[in-house]
């Protein structure tokens, strides 16, 4: 019975020194696999970190670019903002040169209308004046008309009269 068990002890042994080499060779089998499939996982985070760099290095360069187009594009906006500032600052002055004209201009009219008009009426003036003095003039002289000719009516009448009484004393003399 000891040899049995000293058998079945030593195929056991067997057994189990055959399991350890099954289960080593598995084991650096899983080992190997295990270190390959690191390196694999290493060799793609080192592509997948590459490829994140060279991006990242990628949009770094377009913000760079699209910070230098918003530059070039606020100056650009900026000038053409002076320019047309500028343009407006010169078209007010412009049109403010211009009406002060057009009110220099304006106010001489008037001044020359106003003036023109003052002599128009002064003339009429003077006009209206000559007319009253020789309206005057004429009454006076149809005044004086009227009264020579009523005192040469009445001279006329009082020689009839006294032509009447002589005429009558005549006739009054021969009857």
């Amino acid at each position: 019975m000891e040899t049995k068990i000293v058998n079945q002890s030593q195929t056991e042994i067997m057994h189990l020194k055959a399991t350890i080499v099954v289960l080593r060779e598995q084991l650096e089998a899983l080992s190997f696999d295990k270190d390959k499939a690191v390196q694999r996982a290493v060799l793609l985070s080192s592509d997948e970190i590459q490829q994140l760099k060279d991006m990242a290095s990628c949009l770094r360069n377009e913000l760079e670019n699209l910070r230098f187009e918003k530059d070039a594009a606020v100056q650009r906006a900026t000038q053409s903002s002076a320019a047309e500032i500028q343009q407006l600052k010169n078209a007010t002055s412009s049109l403010r040169n211009e009406l002060e004209n057009l009110r220099f201009e304006k106010d001489a009219a008037v001044q020359r209308a106003t003036q023109i008009y003052a002599d128009e009426i002064q003339q009429l003036k003077n006009t209206t004046s000559s007319l009253r003095t020789e309206l005057e003039n004429l009454r006076f002289e149809k005044d004086a008309a009227v009264q020579e000719a009523v005192q040469s009516s009445a001279d006329e009448i009082l020689q009839l009269k006294n032509t009447i009484t002589s005429l009558r004393s005549g006739m009054g003399n021969e009857q």
